[in-house]
């Protein structure tokens, strides 16, 4: 698979996103492994997860169990796999999430995190969703300790604004190296986020960006363009979806969520599919509504 960067760690161009394999509607644990596993078999290096991406109020931190679970098992070296992490967003357990941006609970956060993957220090850690009761700027703060005291080896944060990724990069010392904001053509407003990155050259980690958990699947219903393009090439419409974003700025790494071997293997060949420079522009006409 082709191949992006993320700071000064190579990855594949398109990631797995973890949370479909834990909250609620998850699959068997057996399928989310063999998931995982397919996503390392078609040349995946870069997985997403959360400490809040679980069902329960008492499994924090089920995804990053079970991703660790599936590296340990895989039966291949997966040292060059990048996994990132989130803290800073909660699930009570109702169903709902609330955010938690004090300092002292990011920096704990995230040491139980790396206990939970196994790992010495997180490779890529992102403050999760601004805490309207917490000064941002507090919250990456915590962000900076993390890094200088060799807890996390590079820092990211998530739907943030134009305005909240410079103040992260000046806080962070020009070492802020990804944003994970939502971006799907049926969620465009966070382009200028993107647009942005692509300027500094920091990675932009687009989460659902085939629509979301029941939205992937009418990709093609709802955007007859993408559909027009996948029928062109013979192939499915969330596969032209990648494929977009990956043409939209050199930047942009998706990262679809899965829970079936299938889809993954599937999402993973939009690195391999050639969009003209026509079908970008059709495909971006999504970008003006």
């Amino acid at each position: 698979m082709r191949q992006r960067t993320i700071g000064s760690v190579t990855v594949s161009q398109i990631g797995l996103g973890g949370m479909p394999m834990s909250i609620e509607g998850r699959p068997e644990r057996s399928q989310s492994i063999a998931t995982i596993h397919a996503a390392l078999d078609a040349g995946v290096t870069l997985i997403d997860t959360a400490d809040a991406y679980h069902r329960d109020a008492n499994e924090v931190g089920h995804n990053e169990s079970l991703i660790a679970e599936a590296l340990r098992s895989y039966g291949s070296d997966t040292s060059h796999v990048l996994v990132a992490t989130k803290a800073g967003h909660l699930r009570p357990g109702d169903g709902s999430w609330t955010q938690n941006g004090d300092p002292a609970y990011l920096k704990q956060a995230a040491k139980a995190s790396a206990q939970r993957l196994g790992v010495d220090a997180i490779g890529l850690h992102q403050f999760h969703r601004p805490d309207p009761t917490v000064p941002y700027a507090d919250s990456i703060g915590a962000m900076v300790e993390l890094l200088d005291e060799g807890v996390i080896q590079m820092a990211g944060i998530s739907n943030a604004n134009p305005e909240q990724i410079r103040l992260a990069n000046e806080l962070l010392g020009g070492r802020l190296v990804s944003v994970q904001n939502q971006f799907s053509p049926a969620f465009t407003s966070s382009y200028p986020e993107l647009e942005l990155c692509a300027q500094m050259g920091i990675a932009f980690l687009p989460w659902s960006p085939l629509g979301g958990i029941g939205g992937a699947a009418k990709v093609g219903e709802r955007f007859t363009a993408f559909q027009q393009v996948a029928d062109a090439h013979g192939v499915s419409p969330q596969r032209v979806t990648l494929a977009w974003h990956l043409a939209l700025a050199p930047v942009v790494i998706p990262i679809p969520g899965a829970s079936k071997p299938a889809s993954i293997t599937d999402s993973a060949q939009a690195s391999d599919l050639e969009l003209t420079a026509d079908e970008v522009a059709l495909l971006s006409k999504v970008l003006e509504a």
